[in-house]
């Protein structure tokens, strides 16, 4: 038998390329796709996969992945997001909501539909990584929360229109996560910044933690689907609420 075929979008950092390893670890081929050519090369000679360069912004990567994907996908893990800036909404750069929309949002939208027929033929599993920002809203993420809800909203309508289908729709949604690029890309590059935010936490998810429930979600049987799985350090009670050492 052929192996499971995975695509993992986002796959050059973070949860992303930890689901990609956790993926490959379990047997899957993982197609990596993301914009960075150089990294996804290197985590798919790595882990014994393909690399497609891909931005799930243009409809013709999005094309692309899918050619390159073929007739029969068994999961798809749509990753490809971020988090862009802290203004309020007062002093909000709208820019950066366009494009946390774009990618967050249509981005994933785009690539559950253009390979939503592979994966139905192979009764596979669309997995989001979706945030606990789609369950809360806080001061200074107007923009990051609102895209993350929109992203929980997709999904659950996905899940209402496929249910007929042979194909699973699972959204994870990560709390606190110490990734390697998330908080810096979200505070322009500001190493202290990206830092402080993990300062004094007593023991942060890491992203390989989100990956080994993405592989979970992956391994379930056919007739299992895992709606919402939210998973949060036990140091996060909520938003405002995070154990830290002094």
């Amino acid at each position: 038998m052929s192996r499971r075929l995975a695509v993992v979008t986002g796959a050059s950092s973070g949860i992303g390329r930890a689901s990609a390893r956790r993926l490959a670890a379990d047997g899957f081929e993982v197609i990596c796709a993301a914009r960075r050519t150089d990294r996804i090369e290197a985590l798919a000679a790595e882990i014994g996969g393909r690399a497609v360069t891909c931005d799930v912004t243009k409809a013709e990567d999005i094309a692309r992945l899918a050619a390159e994907t073929g007739d029969r996908l068994d999961v798809l893990v749509a990753n490809a997001g971020g988090a862009f800036g802290t203004e309020t909404v007062a002093e909000a750069d709208f820019d950066d909501w366009r494009a946390m929309y774009e990618t967050n949002v249509i981005g994933v939208a785009a690539s559950i539909q253009t390979l939503l027929p592979a994966l139905i033929a192979a009764h596979g599993v669309i997995i989001t990584i979706g945030s606990y920002a789609g369950h809360v809203a806080y001061e200074g993420g107007a923009g990051y929360t609102g895209v993350k809800h929109a992203v929980r909203a997709l999904m659950q309508s996905l899940r209402l229109e496929v249910f007929d289908q042979p194909v699973r729709v699972c959204e994870i949604d990560p709390g606190l996560v110490h990734s390697d690029e998330f908080s810096l890309v979200r505070y322009r590059g500001d190493a202290a910044k990206a830092e402080a935010v993990y300062a004094g936490v007593v023991d942060p998810l890491q992203q390989e933690d989100v990956a080994e429930c993405v592989a979970f979600a992956a391994s379930r049987p056919e007739h299992v689907n895992i709606d919402p799985l939210m998973v949060r350090p036990r140091a996060q009670a909520a938003v405002h609420k995070l154990h830290r050492h002094s």
